[in-house]
């Protein structure tokens, strides 16, 4: 099984690399976008011993105290068979 983590800044939350990115791609010549959000994106791979229900209890644990700051971050948690 596969666990895919999506990390984002909540909204309202300053985004400065996503400013830059905004800038970078409209002076090269991309028009027409509103906004530019940046996120961090994980795989983890699970041993097949572990239950679905296990593994989304475990990976949702460890998105929340290792791979985000709750404070200014959301995460989605994604399985895959």
């Amino acid at each position: 099984m596969l666990a895919k983590v999506f990390v984002t800044l909540k909204n309202g939350v300053l985004d400065p690399q996503g400013k830059a990115i905004h800038h970078a791609a409209e002076t090269i010549g991309y028009s027409g976008f509103a906004d530019v959000r940046q996120g961090k994106y994980f795989e983890i791979s699970l041993n097949d011993a572990v239950t679905e229900g296990e593994a989304r209890d475990q990976v949702e644990r460890f998105a929340h105290d290792v791979l985000s700051n709750p404070v200014i971050e959301d995460y989605r948690v994604e399985l895959v068979n």
